[in-house]
Formats: C-alpha cells, sequence, structure tokens
C-alpha cells in the first residue's frame, strides 16, 4: 500500500514538472520573436475571418512558427475574438505577444491617397488606379454607374468628391475612398450653405458648388479668393457673362492641346461662359473648402474684371476701362 501511494506521489509530482515545464516553455515563447522567412511579413486580415484562420493566414503569409500554437495563444489570451479586420505587418524581433496586440487594437499599416483641390472626376479616378493598396472595383464603371452605386443616381460627379488625404487598410476596395470623399464633400456642401450670406444670386447649394469650382480653378494667389469670388457674384447679379477661361477649357476635353485660341472662345459649349450666361452646368473641378466658403461669403466688393498680375496674383478692377489698362500693363507690357 505504501508503494502505491509512493507511485502515485511520484506520478502527480512528475505530471506538474511537466506541466510546470510545458507552463514555462509557454511563457518563454510568448516572449521569443517570431520565426520570420522575411525582415518584414504583411497580412490583410478579412471581416469575418476565424482566429484559427486568422492563424493559419500568417503562416501562409510568412510566420514560421506552428499556426497552432498562435492559434492556441489566441485562444487562451481570451481576446481571440477581439481581433480586428485591417492590414498589419510584423518585423523580425516581433514576438506573439506584439503580433496579437496589433491585431486587437487595431493598429493597422495604413496607405493614403490624396485628392488635389482642383483636381477633375477624371483626374481623381487616374488617381485611384495608380493606387496598388487599393482593391480596384469600379475603374469599369461609366460615371452614372459609380454615383448610383454611391447613393446618388442621376449626379454628375465632376466636382461632388472632397480634395483631401485619405487614409485606408491595404486592400480595401476603391469605392470605400469614394464614400468617404463623396460624403465629406456634401457635407461641406451642406454647412458652407446652411451659413452662406444673404442676398447671393445663386438658387441653390448646387449652384454654389459650380460656382467655387470656378473660384478653384481661377485662384492664383489663396489672398485674392474673396475678391475672384466677389467678380462672378456681381457678375450673376447684374446678368454679366462670366467669361471665364477654365470653363471654356473644360468644356473643350481632351480636344484642349494648352493653347487657348480665339476660336475656342467662340466655339460654343454648354460650358462655355463667353457664349452662354450664367452658370455651367455641372462644377469642372473639386473645390477646396475655401473655395467653397469664398462662393459663399465673397469679398466685399464692385470689381468686374481681374487679370493676372503674372506672379500669381490678380489685379481687379470696377470698369472696363481700368481693366483694359491693366491687361495693357500686366499681359501685354504697355
Amino acid at each position: 500500500m505504501n508503494f502505491l501511494k509512493r507511485l502515485a506521489w511520484l506520478l502527480t509530482l512528475f505530471l506538474l514538472l511537466g506541466a510546470a515545464g510545458v507552463a514555462a516553455w509557454g511563457w518563454w515563447w510568448l516572449q521569443a520573436p517570431l520565426t520570420l522567412n522575411a525582415p518584414s511579413v504583411e497580412l490583410s486580415i478579412e471581416a469575418g475571418s476565424s482566429p484559427r484562420e486568422v492563424a493559419q493566414a500568417w503562416a501562409h503569409a510568412g510566420v514560421q512558427d506552428d499556426p497552432r500554437l498562435l492559434y492556441e495563444w489566441f485562444r487562451w489570451s481570451g481576446q481571440a475574438r477581439q481581433i480586428r479586420a485591417g492590414s498589419y505587418e510584423i518585423h523580425r524581433g516581433d514576438t506573439p505577444r506584439d503580433l496579437l496586440g496589433k491585431m486587437v487594437r487595431g493598429d493597422e499599416v495604413l496607405e493614403q491617397l490624396r485628392l488635389i483641390e482642383g483636381w477633375t472626376f477624371r483626374q481623381m479616378r487616374a488617381a485611384l488606379q495608380k493606387s496598388p493598396a487599393l482593391k480596384q472595383t469600379t475603374a469599369n464603371l461609366s460615371e452614372a454607374e459609380l454615383m448610383a452605386l454611391l447613393g446618388a443616381p442621376g449626379q454628375a460627379a465632376e466636382g461632388r468628391f472632397f480634395p483631401d488625404t485619405y487614409a485606408y487598410s491595404r486592400g480595401v476596395s476603391d469605392i470605400t475612398v469614394l464614400k468617404r470623399a463623396h460624403r465629406a464633400m456634401q457635407k461641406r456642401l451642406d454647412a458652407a450653405w446652411a451659413g452662406r450670406s444673404e442676398g447671393l444670386p445663386l438658387k441653390s447649394a448646387d449652384e454654389a458648388l459650380i460656382l467655387a469650382s470656378i473660384i478653384e480653378k481661377e485662384t492664383g494667389s489663396p489672398a485674392d479668393r474673396g475678391l475672384v469670388a466677389a467678380v462672378f457674384i456681381n457678375r450673376l447679379r447684374i446678368g454679366m457673362p462670366l467669361q471665364t477661361d477654365p470653363t471654356v477649357i473644360y468644356g473643350l476635353g481632351e480636344r484642349f492641346d494648352g493653347n487657348l485660341r480665339k476660336r475656342d472662345l467662340q466655339t460654343d459649349t454648354p460650358f462655355n461662359t463667353y457664349t452662354r450666361g450664367g452658370l455651367p452646368p455641372t462644377p469642372i473641378a473639386m473645390p477646396g473648402n475655401a473655395s467653397l466658403l469664398a462662393a459663399l461669403h465673397p469679398t466685399r466688393s464692385r470689381a468686374l474684371y481681374f487679370v493676372a498680375r503674372g506672379d500669381g496674383s490678380s489685379e481687379f478692377s470696377e470698369d472696363l476701362a481700368a481693366h483694359n489698362r491693366a491687361v495693357n500693363k500686366y499681359q501685354r507690357g504697355r
């Protein structure tokens, strides 16, 4: 009997020592650097991926540790269900603790797309297509199909996306970024329209957006933006044609070769503000917030004309005679 008790005690001791050894090894493994097949390993985790799938995906991506160990660590930590979808990157020296911590915190590797004030819709789409980290889903869609997908059927795409820098996870769809830019522009436009100055000759927020796009293209110096807005507001108020070259250039489209000729100014298109009165039918570019605010809060001025001085700024005039003198001085060197 004593022998059996002694044997049971020894077996229990061995089991305890074995468990302690396993625990010690597990503790060591959690602190040890993961074995990677490259200096860094990247992985994009899709929404809805299970902890086991995540562990296996890291192994496929280049983590050489047994994915079963990773999965058991995720489970044992109690944080397996807190792993977030996104794009992650680990480096040599990172431990299993580091790996799980990044995924639980959502410490993603983010890419950036910058949309520039004054860009056209075509330029914006080209920038999207040159972003390799974006999943391309809209390249073959027409403008009408794209706007319908964004929940704005029948709306012209030009000028409807806010120029800003957008951070995104690697592998997300381009439509995700477009939705953010579209919502951002609508939010800015709504806020600007709600706080507009009284007595403007603008019938809707859409007209304000069109005017803002012209101001964006015509403003060489930020200090002149309010006066540029004033010139166009004054012309709209008295029914004078806007006569702005950027709208003519936009109407020419791909036919424009960089040289605006007299015949171009005389060729009628819906965007030729020399041959047609009022605003063109759509924006001609993406205006920034400063141009939106200028369109709806123009500087108090009676100016009806402006001409570029050659240094980025403009000379503003209230009558044609003064304008002609400015043209002679700054454009003809007389």
